[in-house]
């Protein structure tokens, strides 16, 4: 996997932090070239420090990924700092929880501004770069019979960040499941328009599960998840970071694996292989199912408490 990376460069969005500043840390150690930004000044200084040291050419820009002028104008410096590029990962994201019917518009609007419209705005301006760079390199990539890109000299690829809810759609998450479907569909798309140019080019969609990230932190929403029975505020992040199981360093690992051996689709964590199993098999009725399954939970939770809290007052008395 090494040969696929080293001498490469490879830009980034959300490197301040989670999956993106791991996905740094490890390609600078494989020799990847890094241009990286987040809207975070001071999380993206704290990423750059973590690459001192590596025999790499690191470039850092504060960018807002909804604003495609300045999407536009990073790309273009990264292409004049760096002299080419092969990799763009469109990783910054933003969660929200809200019934549809408690939303406003503006509300909606900021999660797809930063989760789909970041996603198209940075394969747009960095696709044709990619594309040229490919080009211009001595030996373009081609696409072996096992569907899997030979180590050429260079090559390209463009990795969207979905999500296990760009998979199945959950009550509270309408937004982003919208943001997270739009992905889907708009990265598999050029997966197959590459595919058919053979240009040396390829798209990959990743589908990440709960990955301990400061995205449940930093989240948005608002109360009307009462209206549903769910608890709001503080108790709701609370709840969201418990869902937050797998390690990010990993999830980034699995992900350059993912890529450097050119799938379309890659599912990180248990519970991303276990959605998108069930939605497959159940394409119609998977919401019964998974909503019967968290009752059941639920209920288990329930009766555990009970008789910990029985066994406690027997030892006490």
């Amino acid at each position: 996997m090494t040969s696929y990376y080293a001498n490469h460069v490879a830009a980034i969005t959300g490197a301040g932090s989670g999956m993106g500043r791991e996905l740094a840390c490890h390609l600078a150690k494989i020799g990847c070239h890094l241009a990286l930004s987040d809207i975070n000044a001071e999380q993206l200084e704290k990423t750059q420090a973590l690459l001192i040291g590596y025999d790499i050419k690191v470039t850092t820009t504060v960018l807002d990924v909804a604003d495609k002028d300045a999407v536009n104008a990073w790309a273009n410096s990264v292409m004049a700092a760096h002299g080419k590029v092969n990799f763009i990962f469109n990783n910054a994201g933003v969660a929200f929880y809200s019934t549809v019917e408690g939303s406003n518009i503006s509300e909606l609007e900021w999660v797809m501004d930063i989760n789909f419209w970041g996603v198209v705005y940075g394969t747009k301006a960095f696709l044709p770069l990619i594309k040229n760079s490919v080009k211009k390199s001595s030996a373009n990539t081609e696409t072996t019979t096992d569907n899997k890109l030979s180590n050429h000299q260079e090559h390209g690829h463009i990795i969207n960040i979905s999500s296990i809810f760009g998979l199945t759609a959950q009550p509270s998450q309408s937004a982003y499941n919208a943001s997270k479907f739009a992905v889907r569909g708009f990265t598999e798309s050029l997966r197959q328009e590459l595919d058919i140019q053979r240009c040396g080019v390829s798209a990959t969609c990743i589908h990440p599960g709960g990955i301990k990230t400061n995205i449940a932190n930093s989240a948005r929403g608002n109360d009307s998840l009462s209206d549903l029975g769910m608890h709001t505020g503080s108790t709701a992040i609370n709840n969201f970071n418990k869902f937050l199981k797998f390690d990010a360093a990993d999830a980034a690992w699995i992900m350059l694996q993912a890529v450097a051996s050119n799938q379309p689709r890659c599912l990180i964590g248990h519970d991303a292989k276990i959605l998108d199993a069930v939605q497959r098999i159940f394409p119609a009725h998977y919401n019964t199912i998974l909503h019967c399954a968290t009752k059941l939970s639920r209920k288990r939770k329930h009766i555990y408490s009970n008789n910990t809290h029985a066994v406690t007052s027997s030892v006490i008395s």
